[in-house]
């Protein structure tokens, strides 16, 4: 005779077939309530999508707090807190909300803009201003960033993208006034001169370290200088400086050299963007199906490794720091042909710079690069219409943007802080060794 246990209600105590599991519905299904808790139970766990996500809105909240005790008006309202604490509080909500309100809309939209549009049907370009300015600033850092992060991807740290930057705008500028044709073949050229640019200009750490075993740390900073100063040369020379000028101005981008705009003349934003988007699929492809992609990610991993294989590490350590050089180029043409159409000294401002943080800032994977690109677009067309709404000062923007930085770079600060369960090895993995 089988007897029942009384637990389980199954013969002997053993567990019916799916005993264990979550219960699933008429249709084998798992009930919505388990998918919920799932979901739940993921925003509780230290993976890379929760850290980063916590890790902007703690920067968030931290520049909120600088922006209270910078602002004059929070702290004469806590001066009074005694006598009128409402006043303290409301005045401190108000300032951070008006802030951050107009850093959203000098960058994304305005929703005010955007009704009085669709209610009168004029006022569209007004409307779509912000996010035409975001998606300009970010074009040249989508392909600065991949740029540089291929050669982080690599083990090569090339922290020259200011350099070849401008290498890769003034051989765009070149090709451009030089060059006569219609715009279906000098506007390719004027994007292919570019690549080659930043490559020449990438090629020398490249040839340097493979020869000689210099650093290209050191080797590509001397070499932002160098660029720099052989643009400020070549700007009081002929034929680069503009005709009847005695200041080092560059001639002007013709026409048929210009990247078209993709939402009409009153929008800034132009083809660029497509080239970006493009290039960072083709290196997402080219770092994970290509054969010299997957040959760059075994050598940036263990160099000896591949070198024991049959890699040649020095070809390697030329080809990469070319590639990278040839996208921090598209960069510079990008500008270059998209919005500036002339060069000036200190071209690229910080460009080169903020190219490095962004290829950081997205892991050095292409989707990272990409949103971290446009976060910080947003950040610098947003902060310049805060600054001009509410007159704090745009070096907060900047802090804000290193408090972000700061923050995704360390993920076990973030899952201390929150109190995240460990999710499992990707996040392990990221915290034993970074983001490169």
């Amino acid at each position: 005779m089988i007897s029942a246990d009384a637990t389980t209600g199954s013969p002997g105590g053993v567990e019916p077939p799916g005993s264990g599991e979550e219960p699933a519905g008429g249709d084998g299904k798992p009930p919505a309530s388990v998918g919920w808790t799932r979901y739940l139970r993921r925003l509780s766990e230290a993976n890379v999508v929760v850290v980063t996500i916590l890790a902007i809105f703690t920067a968030l909240v931290i520049g909120a707090i600088l922006i209270l005790v910078t602002s004059t008006a929070v702290l004469h309202a806590w001066g009074r807190v005694g006598s009128a604490p409402g006043e303290a509080f409301a005045t401190s909500w108000h300032t951070v909300a008006n802030a951050y309100s107009a850093m959203f809309e000098g960058s994304i939209f305005s929703p005010s803009a955007v009704g009085h549009a669709i209610s009168t049907g004029r006022g569209w370009t007004a409307a779509f201003s912000p996010i035409s300015e975001t998606l300009v600033s970010a074009t040249p850092l989508m392909l600065a960033g991949m740029g540089v992060a291929i050669g982080f991807s690599t083990g090569v740290f090339n922290i020259g993208a200011q350099g070849q930057l401008i290498g890769g705008a003034l051989a765009s500028l070149y090709v451009g006034f030089e060059v006569h044709a219609t715009i279906w073949l000098h506007l390719p050229l004027v994007i292919i001169a570019g690549a080659v640019g930043g490559a020449i200009v990438g090629f020398i750490p490249g040839i340097l370290k493979a020869q000689t075993g210099a650093h290209e740390v050191i080797v590509t900073i001397m070499l932002n200088y160098i660029v720099l100063y052989l643009l400020v040369y070549l700007l009081t020379t002929a034929p680069f400086q503009q005709q009847g000028q005695t200041n080092a101005i560059s001639r002007v981008m013709p026409n048929s050299a210009r990247l078209p705009h993709l939402l009409g003349s009153g929008l800034r934003v132009n083809a660029g963007l497509i080239v970006a988007i493009l290039v960072l699929l083709g290196a997402s492809w080219f770092m994970r199906k290509s054969t010299l992609g997957f040959t760059f990610r075994v050598i940036g991993i263990n160099p000896d490794a591949g070198r024991t294989a049959g890699m040649n590490v020095k070809k390697v350590t030329v080809l990469v720091l070319m590639l990278s050089g040839a996208l921090v180029g598209l960069a510079g043409m990008a500008s270059l042909s998209g919005t500036d159409f002339f060069m000036a000294t200190g071209y690229g401002g910080g460009v080169g710079f903020n190219a490095i943080t962004v290829a950081l800032l997205g892991r050095n994977r292409p989707l990272g690069v990409f949103l971290g690109s446009l976060l910080f677009a947003a950040m610098i067309t947003g902060g310049r219409n805060m600054q001009a709404v509410t007159g704090i000062d745009l070096d907060l923007t900047t802090v804000i943007q290193a408090l972000i930085v700061f923050m995704v770079a360390t993920p076990a600060l973030v899952r201390d802080i929150y109190r995240l369960k460990d999710s499992g090895r990707s996040l392990t993995q990221l915290i034993s060794k970074g983001w490169g």
